[in-house]
């Protein structure tokens, strides 16, 4: 079964706007966990208008499946990450001023820098994972850094899915085999939702894990995040 690992964000902001601390972020988290989700995302950016990083630390605490952080590899989140240590790091290119991630990593430009975080965060047992489009020439870019696994980011098939399925998958598809051929784990992420997530999973062989926080959430109003959980599980199956 490929793991559904949710994010959070979505929770912090919500909290942020008020102020306070309703909702409750670990109150939160535990619940999902105990809805059945095998994983906790969150994504602490530096001006932390959704999760902030004290959040990341208290979160240690209390996530009891797989903690994944996502972030820019910039020195504050590099200590944060080696002073969490989360079962695993994704690593996204994210501007400063990014309203949500954009793009994949350039692979072969920043092979060096790569390289070296990466080398980081396994050296203190953090596994490592990068955010790729679905491009194989930078899924090939991947392996040469020493990641553990890709993320392969999924707007593009997203916004291609409700009129064409197969033109959305395919590109996506050729990405996951080359990944595998390479010993790369495969993890997608960005947009996937109740009605795209079921086809992506049934055709990305070796699909590990997914990483789902804005469609669940605006799921959830309507459905209840216990239910909407688990109809994921389903689909994921």
């Amino acid at each position: 079964m490929t793991k559904l690992s949710v994010n959070v964000n979505k929770i912090a902001t919500l909290r942020n706007s008020r102020g306070g601390n309703v909702p409750n972020l670990l109150k939160v988290v535990a619940d999902i966990e105990r809805f059945g989700a095998l994983g906790i995302t969150v994504h602490p950016r530096p001006d932390e208008r959704h999760i902030r990083y004290q959040d990341t630390r208290d979160l240690t605490k209390v996530v009891t499946t797989e903690f994944n952080i996502e972030g820019n590899p910039i020195p504050k989140f590099v200590d944060l990450v080696l002073e969490t240590k989360p079962t695993q790091v994704t690593l996204v290119p994210d501007s400063v001023d990014a309203i949500t991630s954009n793009a994949g990593w350039n692979t072969i430009q920043q092979k060096d820098f790569l390289s070296e975080v990466i080398q980081t965060f396994k050296q203190n047992g953090v596994r490592t994972s990068i955010f790729v489009d679905a491009d194989t020439k930078m899924v090939e870019g991947a392996a040469k850094t020493g990641a553990d696994r890709i993320e392969l980011y999924t707007e593009s098939y997203a916004k291609t899915y409700p009129s064409n399925k197969e033109k959305a998958i395919s590109s996506f598809i050729e990405a996951a085999k080359v990944a595998h051929s390479c010993n790369l784990g495969i993890n997608a992420g960005h947009d996937l939702s109740l009605d795209n997530i079921q086809y992506f999973k049934e055709h990305i062989p070796y699909l590990l894990e997914v990483s789902i926080g804005h469609a669940l959430i605006c799921e959830s109003l309507y459905l209840g995040l216990d239910n909407v959980i688990n109809m994921y599980l389903n689909k994921l199956k």
